[in-house]
């Protein structure tokens, strides 16, 4: 359903995302990659924020489950673009970082552990990975759309059961003009 509804609204989507200023969430990132980090931009999206960090020189694969999003990518960024589910991903120790803004929160209890798995195997040994929820203890369908919100510390119980090491975690509003919601953002290390 979920992807369903992204392949239909790709184009609005991306229209309403791709120039959103995410300048201080890639600051709080990219002080923990090393110079020309792999980085696995795990549900694209819009491509903002492949195309910025592609920009700074980092080596990007942008992954994303809609065949819509797929193929617009492919049109805009010049770095590798993967249709990939992430619960279906089995990379091994390939990327010094991960980069999952916005993405993880459409699965449920179950398929976000298998989604914190991969990405764990993803990472190599001492990479790092960003991701955010919406904060909240709203679980079910929003618009189209599956939602799993989070509060944090129920977040940080599920990363917990995966040895990462929790670097940062912090809260910010909605960037987009006509929203009210909160996010709760965490970078954590393999």
């Amino acid at each position: 359903m979920t992807k369903d509804y992204y392949n239909k609204n790709a184009k609005e989507f991306i229209e309403n995302t791709i120039n959103l200023d995410m300048s201080n969430l890639y600051i709080r990132f990219e002080k923990y990659l090393p110079k020309n980090a792999k980085i696995l931009d795990l549900g694209f999206g819009s491509g903002r924020d492949s195309l910025y960090f592609s920009k700074k020189g980092y080596i990007i694969t942008s992954t994303d489950i809609s065949e819509e999003f797929v193929k617009i990518g492919r049109e805009i960024l010049t770095n590798e673009v993967i249709l990939l589910d992430t619960l279906k991903m089995d990379y091994n120790n390939v990327f010094d970082a991960i980069w999952a803004c916005s993405s993880l929160l459409h699965f449920n209890d179950a398929e976000l552990e298998i989604a914190f798995k991969n990405c764990y195997n993803a990472l190599k040994n001492g990479g790092v990975m960003y991701t955010s929820f919406k904060k909240g203890t709203f679980i079910g369908l929003r618009n189209g759309r599956f939602f799993h919100d989070f509060e944090l510390d129920d977040l940080i119980f599920i990363i917990k059961k995966f040895n990462f090491e929790i670097l940062e975690t912090f809260t910010t509003k909605d960037i987009r003009p006509d929203r009210v919601e909160e996010w709760i953002n965490v970078i954590i290390k393999k």
